[in-house]
């Protein structure tokens, strides 16, 4: 699979009449209370104005989205714009011009994802201010049809640090939202509530709110295009309950020259937008790697859900290869303490095992920054340096190895996303996939590095091992999954679980296979036991064997976050259709099917029976005429169908 970016930058001067006409009929009639002309998305149903505050030195940035000829809505308010280094440049912004718009056209390829062929159009506006030191700072603002993305851009730094920014987001008081609690991994359920009254004023993103009650206008809050001089941000409204400030974690790096920030990432639309939005990615860096053919998304069997420390018994992984060969999945990942492997053989004996049975393997590593003691899982200290890298690695790429798996990272500072850089590059020389575990929220690097295959960054399976939290809000919080985490990228999330692990599941046999489908991964890790996937139907089994991971269309049919959710997603000329309910109780859900039924020749569905002793309820169709547009799904159940 080759890697294509072209990027196409259309210059759109003033004297374009057709450009003039088309953003003054916007501003006369969608949006009349805007006290500046409207900046525009090409399609010109995104806009944007900026703002001076009423009695105040501060400036807004506004953004609004036509929904009819009629009716302009108010999206998202940007109450504070700056962004502050220690000798005092960038705060109390003042606008003073912005620059004609110029057109990006944006096309590329991803090996993995929700969409393979990718194309991001936008107008671009660099926005001109001056400080309150006089001095001139830029905001690059781009209006893409499906959202807005903005960052900052300084210029003649002094040997200064970045200290601050006052990029702040206006939720009003009785808005829908989902929202995460902030922790170092992500971590965390996306509750829904209607305040910022709460005892927690530290949130992760994505942050998900519902600007319209009474129709369908939302809007996805992140961040993108992480570089090596940047930390990660978060959100706080410690100071005000509507206003969520833009929060960097630790940069002690000195800058002098030029400095630009992350770009600061508003998705805007239907659940339908932002459910297929990829402008996590479109406003990345294009891919660094010259050749990606080596790059190949697929299944894998995953030992640590069942047995937790299972790494280091050698016939427990032998037992997992098998799977992995008999399901014919291109991969089997041995986690965490492998370097200590016994029980009848090390991890060498291992690793010519697999490769016997036609099975690459993926290796876990600590990434030694964070949990290095008290009992830390090795191995320890072998990628932390660059010449300690680059030994592993090659060793690595000598001895067949497809990819690793790098965990508990120390957070969100510059020196992280650095290392995270340092590690993609790395591993991208000698050809080895990447997973990151316990780490950042994806950030556009699956663009950049494609091959970072999956990221973790979610309360996923993984916790039934833990603690028994999951157990009773596992549906509804898979069923707000879709919605928040798994927009901005792919999501290790280990699903499809038919046994227990150490706590219970209570979600049905066809929710957890609709896990495979709802959720986006480029390494799809199943985390049940060989025993309790080899006992379950030979239709499942086909499924599991067949499943793809990188998706060439994705479509939500219908859902609400934490209540329910119908998704498509098209490989060739084959729909997987997968729903979740998230409730306690039975729920109808109706959609359009993705194709017609004169397109459907073979139609596999996959449901709940309703019997604990017989789960399943598998019907074959050869079109749709016996299928309904309504499904009824039991209490916290799911169905998936295969469409050829």
């Amino acid at each position: 699979m080759s890697q294509q970016h072209n990027h196409t930058y259309i210059y759109v001067m003033k004297t374009d009449t057709f450009f003039l006409l088309t953003t003054i009929w916007l501003c006369l009639i969608g949006c009349q209370h805007h006290k500046h002309p409207a900046l525009t998305s090409p399609d010109g149903r995104i806009q944007a104005t900026i703002e001076p505050q009423d009695g105040s030195a501060s400036t807004s940035l506004v953004f609004y989205m036509q929904e009819s000829d009629d009716h302009c809505q108010r999206v998202l308010e940007v109450s504070h714009l700056g962004i502050g280094t220690e000798k005092g440049k960038g705060h109390q912004l003042q606008l003073t011009g912005i620059d004609d718009p110029v057109r990006i056209e944006d096309d590329y390829i991803l090996p993995t994802g929700k969409r393979s062929h990718c194309i991001g159009q936008a107008n671009e506006y660099r926005c001109h201010f001056k400080d309150q030191q006089q001095k001139e700072v830029c905001l690059r603002l781009r209006l893409y049809n499906d959202g807005a993305a903005f960052r900052y851009e300084l210029t003649d730094l002094q040997e200064e640090r970045i200290t601050g920014e006052e990029t702040t987001y206006c939720i009003p008081e009785g808005t829908r939202r989902w929202m995460q609690k902030y922790n170092e991994s992500y971590e965390e359920f996306f509750p829904m509530t209607t305040s910022g009254q709460q005892e927690n004023r530290h949130w992760g993103y994505p942050a998900l709110v519902q600007c319209d009650p009474a129709g369908d206008t939302w809007t996805l809050i992140s961040e993108a295009g992480i570089r090596r001089c940047h930390s990660a941000s978060s959100l706080k409204n410690e100071q005000n309950d509507t206003k969520y400030q833009v929060t960097l974690h630790r940069n002690d790096q000195v800058f002098t020259g030029e400095w630009t920030s992350p770009w600061r990432v508003i998705v805007m639309g239907t659940l339908q937008d932002i459910t297929s939005s990829t402008l996590i990615t479109d406003v990345s860096e294009p891919c660094q790697l010259a050749d990606t053919e080596w790059i190949r998304p697929g299944s894998a069997a995953w030992i640590y859900w069942a047995y937790n420390r299972g790494s280091k018994d050698y016939r427990i992984v032998k037992q997992y290869i098998d799977l992995a060969a008999t399901m014919q999945w291109p991969y089997v990942l041995i986690d965490w303490e492998w370097d200590v492997m016994g029980n009848g053989g090390t991890i060498d004996d291992a690793l010519r095992y697999a490769r016997e049975k036609g099975v690459r393997t993926l290796l876990w590593y600590n990434s030694s920054t964070a949990w290095t003691d008290n009992g830390a899982a090795g191995p320890l200290y072998k990628l932390n340096t660059p010449e300690e890298r680059e030994k592993e690695f090659a060793r690595l790429e000598a001895l067949g190895v497809a990819g690793v798996k790098i965990d508990f990272f120390a957070g969100d500072t510059q020196e992280t996303m650095a290392y995270c850089i340092d590690l993609l590059e790395s591993a991208a020389r000698h050809k080895l996939l990447v997973n990151f575990h316990g780490a950042t929220l994806p950030r556009g690097w699956q663009r950049t590095y494609p091959n970072l295959m999956s990221v973790e960054g979610v309360y996923g399976a993984e916790w039934y091992n833990n603690g028994p939290q999951l157990t009773d809000k596992a549906a509804a919080h898979n069923a707000t999954l879709p919605f928040t985490r798994n927009v901005v990228g792919s999501m290790d999330y280990t699903p499809c679980t038919f046994s227990d692990s150490q706590h219970p599941h209570i979600t049905t046999h066809a929710h957890e296979l609709a896990l495979s489908v709802v959720f986006e991964s480029g390494l799809l890790h199943w985390a049940d036991k060989p025993e309790s996937y080899l006992a379950q139907p030979e239709q499942v089994l086909r499924f599991m064997t067949q499943l793809p991971t990188a998706w060439d269309e994705t479509r939500l049919l219908a859902g609400y976050p934490g209540d329910g959710v119908v998704m498509a997603r098209r490989k060739g000329t084959t729909w997987y259709v997968a729903a979740l309910n998230g409730r306690n109780e039975q729920q109808a859900l109706s959609f359009q099917w993705p194709v017609t039924a004169s397109e459907a020749s073979d139609i596999t569905l996959f449901e709940d029976s309703g019997d604990a002793g017989h789960p399943w309820k598998i019907s074959h169709r050869t079109s749709f005429e016996e299928l309904s547009n309504t499904i009824l799904l039991q209490p916290r159940g799911g169905f998936v169908a295969v469409i050829r």
